[in-house]
């Protein structure tokens, strides 16, 4: 059964283009979204004598893309002349007899509905807010094609699928908690798509960094990010001109410091990749847990101590004004006990108060 129904074919299509999903063209995985194997015989023609089997394969069979069959080659789902092949460059003759297993590729798995909790905080028919767990990845990519949000946005609502990627409209870190805007109609989607893009959607979280704070309570960080070019899995602030980085803003406030920490509250310009994670490092307070921009994993947290405390908004159809709030979790709570350092929710209201 092929999955090329107008929602599926618009999500693997979006994720695609956005660079959330794999690399590589729309069409490889669109025309790999199978569910089920299906065996494949074909008579290799006059015309393809002589030639690859994986370039026969790829003549015979052109819905699928050619790296899947060379894939399929090595994994032995092809055999020729009724032994199996394994090489791509192997010739083929006029008359050979090709049989291919055509099986279910991770892409293919990642597009189906799974029972995750959500957690949901607000919900009508055009919008949902969840408060994500540390933890839960977003969307479906290579490691993890499985078990996100996005799984879970498509068993948690039928329009979901009709949605470029299930309705999610802006992401956090896998192991970043917090309130999480979702889409549940296209009006919606459209709206908030435009509100984020014209900085209309506060969004402002909570950070246990490293290190006592000096300076100004309040510093407004305005440096451009982009990958790091030594270690390709890293943001890092990165030079403006050049085309090299992209404008990035944010507002970091303190609310409490001690010796080897301190608690701060973020607000988003912008919305970069690791945006938080890249200017707390570049200030010289990498938050507790990062270990992939220096933090350690302090009294006992072993993921970066982030997490998407507000979120303010005008409904995305109807005007009206909206306001959620997400108290830490129990690993962030407990590593601000441990630390020393108060957490109460009027200290947070102080911090967040422009």
């Amino acid at each position: 059964m092929h999955l090329y129904n107008n929602g599926i074919w618009g999500l693997a299509a979006e994720i695609i283009s956005t660079g959330d999903g794999p690399e590589g063209s729309v069409q490889p995985l669109l025309d790999e979204f199978t569910t089920d194997a299906e065996t494949r015989m074909c008579m290799v023609p006059a015309e393809l004598h002589g030639e690859r089997v994986d370039r026969a394969l790829a003549s015979l069979i052109p819905e699928f893309s050619r790296s899947y069959l060379q894939q399929l080659l090595v994994d032995g789902a092809v055999l020729l002349r009724g032994v199996l092949v394994r090489k791509p460059a192997a010739r083929v003759s006029a008359g050979d007899a090709l049989q291919v297993e055509l099986r279910p590729t991770p892409q293919a798995q990642a597009f189906v509905p799974q029972a995750i909790p959500l957690n949901p905080v607000f919900e009508d028919e055009h919008l949902l807010v969840i408060d994500k767990s540390a933890g839960l990845v977003v969307h479906p990519a290579a490691g993890n094609w499985t078990g996100t949000l996005l799984n879970g946005l498509l068993a948690y609502h039928a329009g979901a699928a009709a949605l470029p990627r299930a309705g999610i409209v802006h992401r956090l870190d896998k192991d970043t908690s917090g309130l999480m805007l979702v889409a549940k109609s296209r009006q919606a989607m459209d709206a908030l798509v435009r509100a984020i893009a014209a900085r209309e959607v506060d969004r402002r979280y909570l950070a246990l960094a490293q290190g006592g704070w000096e300076g100004p309570r309040q510093q407004e960080v305005d440096q451009a990010i982009g990958r790091d070019v030594h270690n390709r899995l890293r943001m890092s602030v990165v030079r403006p001109d050049g085309g090299v980085g992209k404008p990035a803003q944010t507002t970091v406030r303190l609310l409490e410091t001690q010796a080897q920490a301190c608690l701060v509250a973020c607000k988003l310009h912008t919305g970069r990749t690791h945006q938080i994670r890249v200017h707390m490092a570049w200030l010289g307070h990498p938050l507790v847990g990062d270990a992939l921009y220096g933090g350690r994993p302090l009294w006992g947290m072993q993921r970066q101590a982030l997490h998407a405390a507000r979120l303010q908004l005008r409904h995305p159809v109807h005007g009206g004004l909206l306001q959620f709030r997400s108290t830490p979790p129990h690993d962030m709570l407990q590593a601000l006990a441990d630390s020393g350092l108060r957490y109460n929710e009027a200290l947070v209201s102080s911090g967040f108060q422009d």
